[in-house]
């Protein structure tokens, strides 16, 4: 399946994504950027990347993502723009995502890409703990992932790197 991204749709991505995430029930509030993954075929929206809660002083910024159940589309190209939006866009020295502590396989795929993990007993309400997963530019820039593909370099970088 090939994939397209489309920029500028933040009300209708971030909506879609709410949608999807059972504790996101009021949505991201105002000030937040998105990226759209879409079907290239069909022009379907699949999934969709909210960035909000941005802290520029401390150079924070929130990530929520979430996708169509079955939907192929965490793609090398999709992490490379999940990433490099926040660190090169933004300038972030670090992204922080949520996600329910009982999700064993996210936070297996995100203790691989270099995210710190941190329980947080009653993140979600009395019955659902959560777990806190912090990546620095650092750590992002240093996974084994971003150096075999190069995904931490700013595109003028990469170019370079690659002649």
């Amino acid at each position: 399946m090939k994939l397209d991204y489309v920029y500028g749709y933040d009300g209708i991505v971030s909506a879609f994504v709410a949608r999807l995430i059972p504790h996101c029930l009021r949505g991201f509030g105002l000030n937040i950027s998105t990226i759209g993954i879409i079907e290239a075929d069909s022009g379907d929206l699949v999934a969709g990347i909210v960035y909000h809660n941005w802290d520029p002083d401390a150079g924070v910024i929130e990530i929520s993502a979430a996708a169509l159940p079955g939907e192929p589309w965490l793609s090398r190209e999709t992490l490379k723009r999940m990433y490099q939006y926040p660190f090169h866009g933004c300038n972030c020295q670090m992204v922080v995502q949520r996600i329910p502590a009982d999700d064993e396989r996210q936070e297996w795929m995100m203790s691989r890409f270099g995210f710190m993990l941190i329980k947080v007993p009653r993140m979600y309400g009395r019955e659902r703990d959560g777990v806190l997963a912090l990546l620095t530019v650092e750590d992002w820039a240093s996974n084994k992932f971003n150096r075999r593909f190069g995904h931490h370099l700013r595109p003028e970088l990469a170019r370079e790197a690659a002649e």
